[in-house]
């Protein structure tokens, strides 16, 4: 499920220009979330926390990322490209 050497916490943590480790814990609560949103779309396990979904990983925890202020929304981006992860099956993974 996972790539070898690619950290998903880490590349999100790139993208979304987030330094040291005190938010890792609310970070990989976030991916999670996503992971299993994605997984739920149809989206195959093979694209799940891999470095082809890292982009739409990380969309989607700045889009929930609010330090808790209850107004997490998903944006069209990130829901087209779940979209078109989905659609992308399993062989072409």
């Amino acid at each position: 499920m996972a790539d070898a050497e690619f950290n998903m916490l880490n590349t999100v943590k790139a993208a979304l220009n987030i330094t040291g480790t005190y938010q890792d814990n609310a970070l990989q609560a976030y991916i999670d979330e996503v992971n299993q949103y994605m997984l739920s779309a149809g989206v195959p396990t093979s694209l799940i926390n891999v470095a082809a979904s890292a982009g739409t990983v990380a969309r989607g925890v700045a889009d929930l990322w609010n330090y808790g202020a209850g107004e997490g929304k998903l944006s069209p981006y990130f829901y087209e490209r779940v979209i078109q992860l989905s659609s992308r099956g399993g062989n072409n993974g």
